[in-house]
Order: C-alpha cells, then sequence, then structure tokens
C-alpha cells in the first residue's frame, strides 16, 4: 500500500509552522516532508518529529546563499537551486554539507538537490556539466552519511527557466553522474503537466532504481487529489503494483495547497488518503 508524507510547507496553512507536525500526526500520517528547516534550529525539528511519532523523509537543499539569513532571503528574490548554475559551485556546497547536517540531526534519509534556473547565457550543455560535477561531488559528501541526494523535474509553467523539467532527462543526469545515492525525484504534479502518459512513466521508471520519491497534487491547480483532471486511484493502484515487483518502499509526498486553506480545511480534505493512512 502507498505511504504518504504531509507536506508541512503546503498543508495545514493555517496553523504556524511547528504546529502543524502535532496537526499531520493527529490526521494519520506517520511522516513529513517541507521545503526547508533552515529557519529553526534542528533539535527544535528533531523533537517535534521524536513527540508526534513522525520521520522526515524529505527536505530541500537551500535554493542559494550560504548561511541562514542568506539561504531565506535567496528564495525570497526568487533564487530556485544552484545546482546547475556555473560559477556557483562554492555557494551549492556550503548549502549542501548544511543540509547534511540537518539530514543527521533529523534523521532524514534522503535530501532534494535544488537544481536552479539556466543561468543567463548558459548553455543547457554548460549547466548539465555543472548539474553532473556538483552532484558527483554532492553524492561522496551524502555516502559517508548514509543519505540518497534527489533531483526534481520541474514544469516551466511553475518554474518558468528552470533547468531541469522532463523525467527522461533526469535520469540521463543520475546515469551520468554514476553514483546509487543519486535518484531522481517523480513529483506528478509536474510530470502530469510536461507530459503526462503518468501509468506509463511511473511503470518505466520505477524498476530502475532510480526513483528515490514521488510527490502528488492535482492538476491543475495543485490541490489535493480528487480536485482535478488525474484518476489518482488508479495512479495509486500502479504504484503499488510497480513497488510490490521491483521491491520498492518510498514515500509519496503531498507537496499541495489544500482547496479549502481556512482552518481546519486541510483535515477536511484528507479524504482521498484516509484509506491509505
Amino acid at each position: 500500500m502507498p505511504r504518504f508524507a504531509a507536506n508541512l510547507s503546503m498543508m495545514y496553512p493555517d496553523l504556524p509552522f511547528l504546529d502543524r507536525f502535532e496537526a499531520a500526526a493527529q490526521d494519520g500520517f506517520k511522516a513529513v516532508e517541507y521545503l526547508f528547516p533552515y529557519a529553526f534550529p534542528a533539535q527544535e525539528l528533531a523533537a517535534r518529529l521524536k513527540n508526534n511519532g513522525l520521520q522526515q523523509v524529505l527536505f530541500n537543499t537551500p535554493s542559494g546563499g550560504t548561511d541562514s539569513a542568506s539561504f531565506a532571503q535567496a528564495w525570497a528574490t526568487g533564487s530556485r537551486g544552484t545546482a546547475s548554475v556555473p560559477g556557483r559551485e562554492t555557494e551549492f556546497r556550503t548549502g549542501f554539507v548544511q543540509a547534511l547536517v540537518y539530514a543527521e540531526a533529523l534523521s532524514c534519509p534522503r535530501v532534494h538537490a535544488m537544481v536552479g534556473l539556466r543561468a543567463e547565457g548558459a548553455s543547457a550543455e554548460a549547466a548539465d556539466v555543472t548539474l553532473v560535477s556538483n552532484l558527483q561531488w554532492a553524492a561522496a559528501e551524502a555516502a559517508k552519511a548514509g543519505r540518497d541526494v534527489l533531483v526534481e523535474p520541474i514544469n516551466p509553467r511553475s518554474v518558468p527557466g528552470f533547468h531541469l523539467n522532463r523525467q527522461d532527462h533526469a535520469h540521463r543526469i543520475v546515469q551520468a553522474v554514476g553514483a546509487s545515492n543519486v535518484k531522481v525525484q517523480m513529483d506528478l504534479f509536474h510530470c502530469q503537466i510536461v507530459e503526462g502518459d503518468l501509468s506509463a512513466k511511473i511503470t518505466q521508471y520505477l524498476p530502475t532504481g532510480q526513483v528515490g520519491h514521488f510527490q502528488i497534487a492535482e492538476v491543475p491547480h495543485r490541490h489535493e487529489p480528487g480536485t482535478g483532471e488525474v484518476n489518482w486511484t488508479h495512479i495509486f493502484q500502479v504504484i503499488d503494483k510497480v513497488s510490490a515487483e521491483c521491491g520498492w518502499q518510498g514515500w509519496i509526498g503531498c507537496e499541495y495547497n489544500p482547496a479549502d486553506a481556512s482552518a481546519g480545511g486541510t483535515s477536511r480534505g484528507l479524504g482521498w488518503v484516509r484509506p491509505y493512512l
């Protein structure tokens, strides 16, 4: 049966961030993910996880910057990662090291290395070369701590100019890196917008061992499943079937904005997932 993790950056928007851990646990989730932990002491986040019986299964590297203040500023000013950006290698490494510190404190097995926007004037080939080089370095550092490194294709409608948009491109990058702990973060919201054919893509890529994590949101408005165009019951059946056949035991992150953002709206909108929790 598919295992679902609540994305605390998007779900429970009516609550302060630190209160979202308890809300997710009360709704039956056993795991959480979110964009960034860096605004909070790692010990505080670890305590929230422990007190609510939750696993941390994913978070992102900083989108830019070299310390907690500049991490936040980079995201606020539109930076969406540095891994593919020539000339920002030191920034990427500094952020990745900090991500590993948090991963250790939170017992988080995987970190999403944010690829970033294509640098102005840089070719796709130059961005790929930079990305592969950065990921090879990151893979070695992460392997020392037993962590996986993920890269995510993101649709250009949501993030114009993002370097990585397609599953096949992401898998070529992973193959070029050549490290067993570098994998693809397969977000089905982005995949549906860019290429569709979700059942076939899951069936094609999950058995390769190169998919480290799924994320979901309904298309087109990024709300919870059941509010748009995707047959999620079928998609979850496909994931369940293929997972059983190939031994995949990962998580599906619920990275969506609840259609009802008012108090209690996230919980009221969880009818789609309750049979799986």
